[in-house]
């Protein structure tokens, strides 16, 4: 159960970030990269939660 409750806040914490991303007064290239690399980050702590690293 505490496990679905982690991947439930890191989903929620990664699309929150992503929110904030969206905000900021970035040039388009540079709010790419930076989604992309928010979107990395959190499919690695998203497998981690699930075992597989």
């Amino acid at each position: 159960m505490s496990v679905l409750i982690s991947i439930l806040i890191t989903f929620l914490v990664i699309v929150l970030v992503l929110w904030l991303v969206q905000r900021l007064p970035l040039d388009g290239r540079m709010r790419q990269i930076v989604q992309a690399i928010v979107i990395i980050i959190g499919i690695i702590s998203l497998l981690r939660y699930l075992a597989v690293f």
